[in-house]
């Protein structure tokens, strides 16, 4: 009798698909961009260096009292100035201790009054609105919800302040949304609050 032997035949084992590799994890949003003319306040958290000196670089808050204090220079005054005329202002500062200092000052977190932009009147949620740079009245405008059904758009106003003086700037909303008026979509600035009147029956 035949007897047929079963031969098992080693099969090699397959080597391991390559794992696919691990997606790099997302990156934080950037955070808005800061104008260069972004004013100070308080709240605000700044990054000052000094070329070539790094024990005089420090990341500070703006204080409650508009100050900041840095090595060598203590309680100068940083509300209501822009990040490059604070720099020169400690340059002059710490001109009494090294020669031809090089300052720059960076707004790393903005939470003051000056970073944001309000909407206030006859819109769909009045609210005050982070500032980014080239921020526009539609912008606002959009992030508010848009008009309300009593809004006087044509009449609405940009109250803004510089330098202590307040100036308004007339803005027609309805011909910005309904026309597509482009001319009535400037640019805003830190600080400034769109007005919207309710309209006249």
């Amino acid at each position: 009798m035949l007897w047929l032997a079963s031969m098992t035949m080693a099969v090699p084992l397959c080597p391991a698909m390559a794992a696919e590799p691990a997606a790099p994890p997302a990156m934080p949003a950037a955070p808005p961009a800061i104008s260069p003319d972004y004013r100070i306040g308080p709240g605000d958290t700044l990054k000052v260096s000094v070329f070539q000196n790094d024990e005089l670089t420090a990341t500070l808050p703006v204080r409650p009292d508009g100050k900041i204090s840095t090595p060598l220079v203590e309680d100068m005054v940083a509300v209501g100035k822009t990040p490059s005329q604070l720099a020169r202002d400690i340059e002059k500062s710490l001109s009494e201790y090294i020669k031809a200092p090089k300052v720059s000052v960076v707004v790393t977190v903005a939470l003051s009054i000056y970073s944001q932009v309000k909407v206030i009147g006859q819109v769909k949620t009045p609210q005050s609105l982070p500032y980014r740079d080239g921020m526009t009245v539609l912008d606002a405008v959009l992030a508010v919800g848009g008009l309300s059904q009593f809004a006087a758009g044509d009449r609405a106003r940009l109250v803004r302040t510089e330098n202590g003086k307040q100036t308004e700037i007339k803005v027609k909303l309805d011909a910005l949304l309904n026309g597509g008026d482009m001319k009535q979509n400037p640019a805003l600035k830190p600080g400034d609050v769109l007005v919207v009147p309710e309209t006249r029956f």
